[in-house]
């Protein structure tokens, strides 16, 4: 039996050109038993809103804006949702809305056992965001997610497209660790980490985590793009591992060669690329690899040119 919902939309911060795509979205973790949205409906500001509600069967609530400054509606949203928690058998809620203020009610239906999926626009603040089980950036839901980035040819490596991620976006080398820790502490259980299993642990270390936010709509191609990563598949499963035989070498040349492509034509200046491996390996020096100067050893790369503008050098992807 499909898990039910209870869908609220706050009329006043998100627009209504995402009805759609929010009950799409929606459709793909149950039955939507409750489809309320809460706004003045006597208001110019509403009335794009208008013509989508009976297409969608979606009820509005009326909250008329008594007073300027403070949001009447956010209280009357926040009333409904805890007479639905208390008079309804449901298996959670989706709270739709880019305002802050709906960050004690996730946390609250959380704590009385409930799913909370919070969409909202990418000006959302963190706090709702991390308040919710699954947080999804309306933004996202709109573009074409059809096609797929394809990882770079250049030297036969596995890429990324840095270009191609989302402002805001965890940090692709950060998702990457997260992975990393989760194969290690299966391996230490002697248990094999499936991809389903490595989806649903990094929702609950980052709520906001979307693939589509990286340029992929699958989970399995974005973790494929990643260099530590392997992807098994045996008969219908698919199981993540960690490449056990990529030296410590081929992963820095391999990051420095991503980045420098990635920087574009106009390349990136040598101290921002140390910065950048030594963000991502921490006790990185070149004497491990037989340099004495930084630039020395990026100069080693046959498809990396040092190049200077007369008041710093920069590495740039021939």
């Amino acid at each position: 039996m499909d898990n039910a919902y209870a869908l609220l939309i706050d009329a006043d911060n998100v627009s209504a050109k995402y009805i759609k795509p929010i009950l799409d979205e929606l459709s793909k973790y149950g039955n939507v038993t409750y489809k309320r949205i809460y706004g003045d409906w006597t208001s110019t500001h509403s009335s794009s809103w208008k013509s989508v509600l009976l297409e969608n069967s979606i009820t509005p609530i009326q909250q008329f804006s008594y007073t300027y400054g403070k949001n009447a509606t956010d209280s009357a949203m926040i009333i409904d949702a805890m007479d639905i928690l208390y008079t309804s058998d449901l298996d959670g809620f989706c709270l739709v809305s880019s305002d802050s203020d709906f960050t004690k009610l996730a946390s609250r239906l959380r704590e009385s056992g409930k799913t909370v999926i919070g969409m909202g626009e990418e000006k959302t603040p963190g706090a709702f965001r991390k308040a919710c089980d699954i947080f999804t950036v309306l933004e996202l839901l709109l573009e074409d997610n059809s096609t797929e980035v394809a990882p770079s040819s250049h030297s036969g490596r596995k890429g990324r497209h840095t270009a191609d991620v989302a402002k805001n976006a965890i940090p692709i080398e950060e998702i990457e660790e997260a992975v990393v820790k989760i194969i290690t502490e299966n391996q230490n259980n002697d248990r094999k980490t499936g991809l389903g299993e490595v989806g649903s642990r990094l929702v609950k270390i980052y709520p906001d985590f979307d693939v589509r936010r990286y340029g992929y709509s699958l989970l399995s191609k974005f973790l494929g793009s990643l260099p530590r990563l392997k992807l098994n598949q045996e008969g219908a499963q698919i199981f993540v591992t960690v490449f056990e035989d990529k030296s410590r070498q081929d992963m820095v040349e391999e990051f420095v060669e991503e980045v420098v492509a990635s920087a574009g034509t106009q390349g990136i200046p040598l101290g921002s690329l140390g910065n950048r491996i030594r963000s991502r390996f921490p006790d990185f020096k070149v004497s491990d690899y037989g340099y004495t100067q930084f630039k020395k050893y990026i100069q080693s790369f046959p498809d990396i040119a040092v190049v200077s503008d007369g008041e710093q050098n920069w590495a740039v992807h021939r």
